[in-house]
């Protein structure tokens, strides 16, 4: 059995989809409320909070392998309600940032939660991605409504991964044991800048997208509307202001687990065009 938290979102819904074309067995999808949930056929919705360690105890009751989404919950306690459900596997997100800028505060987070996979007993597989390619849905409210998009570093470009690739990846660790003890760091298959992205976008939509360069000031100014100051600082850090090789590198990883080539951006775009209207 295998339990997948986050299972709504945006690598939870694709390793679902995945798990069940593949015949990977029984399948559980972890939700809040299983009278709302819809989830491919085949699938069990279970019901349970990440926020709350201790209504996992059904869903996790005969689970083997376990998709753990992090930081959403006290993740000391989640795991070891799994260890102390039988889990033998944990198959981790976590992010690239722990090997590329292990001071910043979400990296240690990050980091923290690895180290307690480690030390469980269960066996683990820990993923790394870098930048979602969904991060552009930052972007869907002022497309749809014919505003500017508006960016700072429009120039940098990163290595953004889909979403679907990392569930092909986590599907693979999920159902071979030969990716047990790995960690994996995760990337696309090419670099592509903001402006780059809002240009594909913008061809996909099949019209003109208003875009602007702005000062790293002004987009903190408008980043702490909805986050805390340093949270801000460390996601400008890490979409252009503190860039490294490590962080810039293109990797195959995804590509050789997956048997294919890494999907790009404009594959993503081109999926979730209805969301930028």
């Amino acid at each position: 059995m295998i339990l997948v938290t986050g299972a709504t979102g945006n690598i939870g819904s694709a390793l679902l989809r995945e798990l069940q074309e593949s015949g990977a067995g029984p399948v559980r999808a972890l939700t809040r409320d299983t009278a709302r949930a819809a989830f491919p056929a085949g699938t069990t919705a279970v019901e349970g909070d990440l926020a709350r360690a201790d209504s996992l105890k059904p869903a996790l009751d005969g689970v083997r392998s376990l998709f753990l989404v992090s930081r959403i919950g006290p993740d000391a306690e989640i795991i070891e309600a799994a260890r102390s459900a039988g889990v033998e596997h944990v198959v981790l997100v976590s992010s690239i940032t722990v090997r590329t800028h292990p001071h910043l505060g979400p990296a240690g987070e990050n980091l923290a939660v690895e180290q307690l996979v480690r030390g469980s007993g269960m066996a683990w597989t820990i993923l790394r991605p870098t930048q979602f390619a969904s991060n552009a849905l930052w972007w869907a409210a002022a497309i749809r409504e014919r505003g500017t998009v508006r960016v700072p570093y429009a120039d940098v470009g990163l290595p953004t991964i889909h979403p679907g690739d990392i569930a092909s990846v986590a599907r693979a660790a999920l159902t071979d044991d030969g990716h047990r003890g790995r960690t994996y760091a995760l990337t696309g298959p090419e670099r592509i800048t903001a402006r780059q992205q809002v240009a594909t976008i913008a061809s996909v939509l099949g019209r003109d997208v208003p875009f602007a360069d702005i000062s790293r000031q002004e987009a903190h100014r408008t980043m702490t509307a909805f986050m805390d100051a340093e949270s801000a600082d460390a996601v400008l850090d890490l979409t252009g202001g503190d860039v490294n090789d490590e962080l810039l590198a293109v990797r195959d990883t995804a590509s050789r687990i997956m048997g294919a080539r890494a999907r790009t951006f404009r594959q993503w775009v081109t999926e979730n065009a209805a969301a930028f209207g």
